[in-house]
């Protein structure tokens, strides 16, 4: 029986990108099967190119977020490099952008311009505060997004708070904006009609801030940065074992917590002692119930720790920094690794979350040079190899 094919397959997506936020959007896509025409300066490219080389001489954030893409190095400020693009966009599906604020708009770019001149297409605008507002025109990086979304001030311990250490604001607007591109063409397979898509780094982190924010408005007061601990339950913590490691566990309520102060702690008096047997109680007496479940965790080794915590029934973890997590027994074992090309040769990577049983398997192209598919695609477009040429020796295209 064949297998289905990719979901996105037919679907072509031009995105004028740079970063994190848009670039990772249209990764999505393009594992589930759209082609990507990926936009790029000639002057370097997008800049993320540049962030390190790490990945045999390649930047890490490029090859995370650029797989399966094609890539053209175009000047826009020239009228002829613009017009390649608006040649593009015409037979285009999907249009991304998010270039800095107003950029897109001069250049006749921006969502609401496209989708004027063309009533199918679906064209997003990825930005950092949105449109409007006394924010609008503000320079936008992840992190300074992560402090006005407040996400810094609920990580971290009680004396210092720190960033994400991932750029959680950028990956929280590529997921709006792929969901909203989604979203879009079942629309358009309805209505016929594509539309414009918005989406901002504070509105999607703002979203994510959903139960400290809503614990904030509704309690009054904003939850306590606690480590690895959590606010409001006790005992859910990392605690060190014998051999180095550390091992985080969760007791969700006070049957759990009998069970781990029988089976885990060797303490059986606590489990129905009133300090101690309810959540409340615990929570009171943090200091006390986390000291007891160190002593117990700390005489043992992190295998056999989460051994017992596991045969008592009790949540629990292995804190991996990410060299374990590249070797994770899980991914492994459900085969989750593939070798994706690259300038530099194949490149490990991991299979899109979205698993389409019974489907054809996530399209994971390689990696692009900069311009790699520069001269196809404008032959594609209906340009002589003398109008290429031509592009190429004025410093248009490369």
């Amino acid at each position: 029986m064949q297998p289905e094919p990719l979901p996105l397959e037919g679907i072509t997506v031009v995105a004028v990108e740079q970063a994190v936020a848009a670039p990772f959007a249209t990764r999505q896509l393009a594992d589930l099967g759209a082609r990507v025409v990926k936009v790029e300066r000639i002057d370097g490219g997008d800049f993320a190119r540049g962030y390190d080389t790490t990945a045999q001489g390649l930047a890490s954030h490029f090859v995370w977020c650029n797989r399966g893409k094609e890539s053209i190095a175009l000047d826009l400020k020239d009228p002829r490099g613009l017009d390649v693009v608006r040649r593009l966009v015409a037979g285009a599906d999907v249009f991304v952008q998010n270039l800095a604020q107003g950029a897109a708009a001069r250049l006749g770019l921006d969502a609401a311009t496209l989708c004027g001149e063309h009533p199918r297409l679906i064209a997003v605008d990825i930005s950092g505060y949105g449109p409007s507002g006394p924010y609008a025109g503000k320079r936008a990086y992840d992190m300074l997004v992560q402090c006005e979304a407040g996400l810094v001030s609920v990580t971290g311990t009680p004396g210092q708070p720190v960033k994400a250490g991932i750029p959680a604001a950028d990956i929280a607007a590529a997921m709006y904006a792929f969901s909203g591109v989604l979203a879009a063409l079942v629309r358009r397979g309805t209505t016929g009609r594509g539309g414009p898509v918005e989406v901002s780094m504070l509105d999607a982190l703002a979203e994510w801030m959903g139960h400290p924010l809503h614990h904030a408005m509704h309690g009054g007061t904003p939850p306590a940065r606690t480590g690895l601990a959590h606010s409001v339950i006790v005992p859910y913590d990392a605690y060190s074992t014998a051999d180095g490691g550390h091992v985080l566990l969760s007791v969700q309520n006070d049957r759990e917590w009998r069970r781990l102060a029988q089976q885990v702690l060797g303490r059986p008096e606590m489990a129905d002692d009133p300090r101690f047997a309810t959540n409340a109680a615990r929570v009171a007496d943090r200091e006390h119930v986390d000291a007891v479940v160190a002593r117990a965790l700390g005489a043992l080794g992190a295998d056999e720790a989460v051994a017992r915590l596991e045969a008592a029934g009790i949540a629990c973890a292995r804190l991996r920094d990410v060299t374990e997590v590249a070797e994770h027994p899980q991914l492994a074992a459900r085969n989750r690794w593939r070798d994706v090309g690259s300038p530099a040769g194949p490149l490990r990577a991991l299979l899109p979350p979205i698993t389409l049983p019974g489907g054809e398997d996530a399209r994971m192209g390689s990696v692009p040079r900069l311009g790699e598919h520069t001269g196809v695609v404008l032959r594609a477009l209906g340009m002589t190899e003398a109008d290429v040429a031509e592009l190429r020796r004025d410093g248009v295209v490369r």
